[in-house]
């Protein structure tokens, strides 16, 4: 059994002890409700780490006051399997009192640039959230490694600038996104998806795919591709189109040009009903 630990000095004295042993030591942030896709990180953190360690908060700080924090999948039996199953060494399950023992609104981090646009700009607040966590878990565990999904593209930048900022010692290590068969993104919200909505979400796997397909035929204006992804959402009577963007892949400011050697990403957020799901593809020519 994978020992599921809840108090922070207890965690860190797990982890001396893995140090001792001369062993590297990856952590997987999670907010629970797992599945196939946290399970590849943990995976890739077990190949590339000698102790794994997963945690599991749902971090109130990066939700806003209409999203659905109280609602959020707790799934924690599910989750140790998943965990067990995956090759992890220790899971860190904390309190929300443990994570902010003196509230949320005390101190944060704040990472401008990439945290205003895109998910920023509809979730105001949601990457302080993103980041003051994160650090607070690198700070309990200092990890040498930790792995985050490419699905939450723009989180990964956060965390990437982040971490060059503050000088703090440890590797972003990125993992692909891991899809359904028929393309879809894993993600824990797609549980809330009823059947209809369900079939719909396919449309967003299939913009980017129209998006990508056409960098690769010689498409070189960013707004035409913007264009692509927009007329392949519109199409689909269950979607609600929150943002179809083309953006400089390091810096997600809006591209004027893809392909021919430029770095650039197509990112959307689209909603089905309630549920609002994010993808993105890297555009190449």
């Amino acid at each position: 059994m994978v020992p599921l630990l809840e108090e922070i000095r207890d965690v860190r004295s797990a982890v001396a002890s893995a140090r001792r042993e001369g062993k590297i030591v990856g952590l997987v942030p999670t907010m629970g409700a797992l599945h196939a896709g946290h399970a590849r990180l943990i995976e890739r953190c077990r190949a590339e780490s000698g102790f794994v360690v997963v945690s599991i908060f749902v971090n109130p700080t990066q939700f806003g006051p209409n999203e659905d924090y109280q609602r959020y999948p707790r799934t924690i039996e599910n989750d140790l399997n998943v965990c067990r199953d995956a090759g992890a060494d220790l899971i860190f399950a904390p309190s929300v009192s443990t994570m902010y023992p003196r509230g949320a609104s005390s101190t944060f981090v704040e990472v401008p640039g990439l945290s205003e646009k895109l998910e920023g700009a509809s979730r105001p607040g949601h990457f302080r959230g993103v980041a003051t966590v994160v650090l607070k878990l690198f700070e309990i565990v200092r990890p040498d490694l930790a792995f985050f999904g490419e699905k939450d593209y723009q989180q990964l930048l956060v965390i990437r600038r982040m971490v060059d900022d503050l000088n703090v010692p440890v590797e972003i290590r990125p993992v692909p996104t891991v899809r359904e068969e028929d393309g879809l993104a894993l993600s824990s919200r797609n549980r809330y998806l009823d059947p209809d909505q369900r079939r719909a979400a396919r449309v967003l796997s299939q913009a980017l795919q129209r998006a990508k397909q056409a960098v690769a035929d010689g498409e070189r204006s960013a707004d035409r591709v913007r264009q692509i992804l927009r007329e392949r959402i519109e199409l689909e009577g269950w979607a609600n189109l929150d943002y179809a963007e083309v953006a400089d892949a390091e810096t997600l400011d809006p591209a004027t040009e893809v392909g021919a050697g430029l770095r650039a990403v197509a990112l959307l957020a689209v909603r089905f009903g309630t549920t609002r799901l994010i993808d993105n593809a890297i555009l190449s020519g």
